[in-house]
């Protein structure tokens, strides 16, 4: 039901007031909203040039494919499995900044048959890229000159799940979404929701330490996932599956594999601990005036909504209004204020977390911090809101260039750097928006242009990073550092640091053939 105006309140203040009905959304136009994100991703538009020659990459040192490396392939996966035409779809990332021209694609079906490709490809010093749904927005997972392409697509069973201990055993090529609807199936959910759910693959959520909408509920991927098995560049397996959340017995390597980007090794397999599904899910999509009211919202939903705050997310005006405008299918339950937010609850008990999430809507009203919104419990409901949120970067990125940032920032300073953009970039920009994560401080800043020119693009970077690292925020919360970041992992890690990334890198992978032209430059 929606809900507008402390003197409403005070008029109708029963539980009954903002009983879980939202009779007042319209309902959304039959379109697939699974169906649109992959039209997106694949719409028809002119290809970018060729990274190597627009970024003036040096090629490495690394072999040139030959006919006998394809006729070898081809004895190990089977011709169907070699591909070597009609290619576009893997050297073009998901925002078409980046094209790369590889002559190779190969689809192993087994860690056997990865292990294999990778020991032929060490041993020929041939570079390789490790792609999962290509949905990444940092260019970490297509190549950048001509390296040989290796899709994790046949590796896609979800192995097992244990309703009993809530682990799930899934192989690296998974969809997010199958992935989610088997652990469904056994009354689990997978502590990981992203809008790329139709289409991402677990292993590259896990190799770029997704984090998604629920980490202020189920942490990131560090503490879900109980292990790995992944296959190094020399075509070793390196076993490191785990069925327990406690297993003290020496280094933790498996965290080496989570958010490195496949530079050390493929994922192939891993096991992940799913919290039992809740019982009752309730969404609150509301209005507010400033983003000091925003801080005293997400404050009090802490306090107040407690254990059953499952996510707490931010849009701002802008993002919301190129949504709108892009897909007129949706629909927003309210509209005219300068920030808004989804605040979710997850229990097992509906009139607890109703109880609750009342109680907690009335005191923003009555303090003058929440100003109007909605409240449901319907599935289908919440379903339509969350499309809402899902769609607002698609529809940045759907008619002009965008300069999209992921950044964590410390909550007092979370929104300063969009004003600070917006009046940095000026007629240059088209929309200078924010909207993101607030529940764990994950910013998505997008600066919008009619076209990329070198004057913007001056205006933008490094400027962001460099305000970035002057609150000490991270420049990347979630996405990787991949190909554009990578000149700018400075602004986060330190020298020391990044030298001992960088002899890491060569112990696992000597002959840099794992993704190179990525994360250190």
């Amino acid at each position: 039901m929606r809900f507008q105006g402390l003197l409403q309140l005070r008029r109708l203040a029963t539980a009954a007031t903002l009983r879980q009905s939202s009779t007042h959304i319209r309902a959304l136009t039959h379109t697939n909203g699974h169906a649109v994100v992959r039209t997106l991703a694949s719409s028809a538009s002119p290809l970018p040039e060729l990274t190597q020659i627009t970024d003036h990459v040096q090629r490495g040192n690394y072999a040139q494919l030959n006919d006998k490396d394809v006729s070898h392939f081809e004895q190990l996966l089977g011709k169907n499995h070699v591909l070597t035409e009609d290619l576009d779809g893997y050297n073009v990332c998901f925002l078409k900044r980046i094209r790369g021209n590889s002559k190779l694609v190969l689809k192993p079906g087994s860690t056997a048959e990865l292990a294999a490709v990778l020991k032929h490809c060490n041993e020929r010093k041939l570079a390789v890229v490790p792609q999962g749904g290509n949905t990444g927005l940092v260019g970490g997972s297509v190549p950048i000159c001509d390296e040989i392409v290796v899709s994790l697509q046949r590796m896609n069973k979800v192995l097992s799940v244990d309703e009993v201990t809530g682990i799930a055993i899934v192989e690296a090529g998974c969809i997010l979404e199958n992935f989610s609807l088997r652990a469904q199936e056994a009354g689990l959910t997978v502590p990981l929701d992203l809008g790329a759910k139709a289409s991402c693959h677990i292993g590259g959520n896990v190799s770029t330490n997704a984090g998604g909408l629920r980490v202020v509920r189920y942490g990131n991927l560090h503490g879900s996932v109980l292990g790995v098995e992944a296959v190094l560049a020399n075509g070793q397996v390196l076993d490191l599956m785990s069925n327990f959340k406690k297993d003290n017995t020496g280094y933790h390597m498996k965290n080496l594999f989570i958010g490195s980007e496949g530079t050390l090794g493929i994922i192939t397999k891993l096991s992940m601990l799913c919290p039992h599904e809740s019982k009752a899910v309730n969404l609150a999509f509301i209005g507010l005036n400033s983003f000091d009211d925003v801080l005293k919202t997400f404050v009090s939903a802490k306090r107040n909504l407690g254990e059953i705050l499952s996510s707490c997310e931010l849009i701002d005006e802008r993002a919301l209004n190129v949504a709108l405008e892009q897909y007129k299918f949706l629909n927003a339950p309210i509209s005219g204020y300068p920030f808004y937010m989804l605040i979710e609850t997850s229990g097992s008990n509906g009139a607890h977390d109703e109880e609750k999430l009342n109680q907690f809507i009335s005191l923003g009203m009555e303090r003058d911090e929440i100003r109007d919104g909605t409240v449901t419990g319907e599935p289908g409901k919440v379903q339509e809101i969350w499309k809402i949120r899902e769609m607002v970067p698609l529809g940045l990125i759907e008619k002009s260039f965008c300069f999209k940032y992921d950044i964590s920032l410390p909550l007092r300073d979370f929104y300063s750097i969009v004003d600070v953009m917006r009046d940095r970039c000026g007629d240059l920009a088209t929309v200078v928006c924010g909207y993101g994560h607030l529940g764990d401080s994950n910013l998505h800043l997008n600066v919008n242009c009619e076209r990329l020119t070198d004057e913007i693009l001056h205006r933008v970077e490094p400027f962001v990073y460099e305000y970035t690292s002057k609150l000490r925020g991270s420049i990347s919360a979630e996405h990787g550092i991949g190909f554009l970041k990578k000149d700018y992992l400075h602004y986060s890690k330190n020298a020391v640091a990044i030298d001992w990334m960088r002899d890491m890198k060569k112990m696992f992978d000597p002959n840099g053939i794992l993704n190179p032209y990525k994360m250190l430059a």
